[in-house]
Parts: C-alpha cells; sequence; structure tokens
C-alpha cells in the first residue's frame, strides 16, 4: 500500500519561499503523474501543480511563474518550490497522483503565510 508523506511547511512572511517535498513508500510511483493540491479553511482542496512521469508540468494559474513542481523518481519523491508566497497562499498542502486513482491522502503540510 503506497503512504505519501508530505513536509517541509511552516510559517513565512509574505514574498518569502518554502520548498515542499513528497515521499512515497510502498510502491514505485516513477509512472504515474503526480500533483500538488491545497486546501484552505472552509474552501475545497485544488489541485496547484502537476507533472507527469516524464516531467511534463502544469500550473494553476493562481501560482503560475511561482511554483515550481519536479521530481526525483529514484528517491519516489515529488517536490514543490514556492516562491514569492502570499497569505493567499496559506492552506494545507498535499501530494497525491493526478488524477486521482483512490490512494489514501496523506496528513499534508501546513503552510502560513503571514506578517
Amino acid at each position: 500500500q503506497v503512504q505519501l508523506v508530505e513536509s517541509g511547511g511552516g510559517l513565512v512572511q509574505p514574498g518569502g519561499s518554502l520548498r515542499l517535498s513528497c515521499a512515497a513508500s510502498g510502491s514505485t510511483l516513477i509512472l504515474t503523474a503526480m500533483a500538488w493540491y491545497r486546501q484552505a479553511p472552509g474552501k475545497q482542496r485544488d489541485m496547484v501543480a502537476r507533472i507527469t512521469s516524464s516531467g511534463s508540468t502544469n500550473y494553476a494559474d493562481s501560482v503560475k511563474g511561482r511554483f515550481t513542481i519536479s521530481r526525483d523518481n529514484a528517491k519516489n519523491t515529488v517536490y514543490l518550490q514556492m516562491n514569492s508566497l502570499k497569505p493567499e497562499d496559506t492552506a494545507v498542502y498535499y501530494c497525491n497522483t493526478y488524477p486521482l486513482v483512490g490512494l489514501t491522502w496523506g496528513q499534508g503540510t501546513q503552510v502560513t503565510v503571514s506578517s
């Protein structure tokens, strides 16, 4: 059974940067498109960035130009580099496949952007 473990979140000031990591264990995801999702309080969980097995990427308009998704297939890990963070980026960030295929969500990692 695949387990997804997100890390790297924290409190950062507007304009700051964070790098999130998502480690998958239990099975290789090398052939699977992966994505980062986020959920702010009282809102639905939305995809912010996705990456195919070959490295092609796609971003939500709200993060385009500021966030970069990448993957290290040898480490079975997906990353999200977040720059120029804004208060509206505050949310719990999760990784999972894209499209969703029923993998259990991890615990997520909290990102708070505040001065």
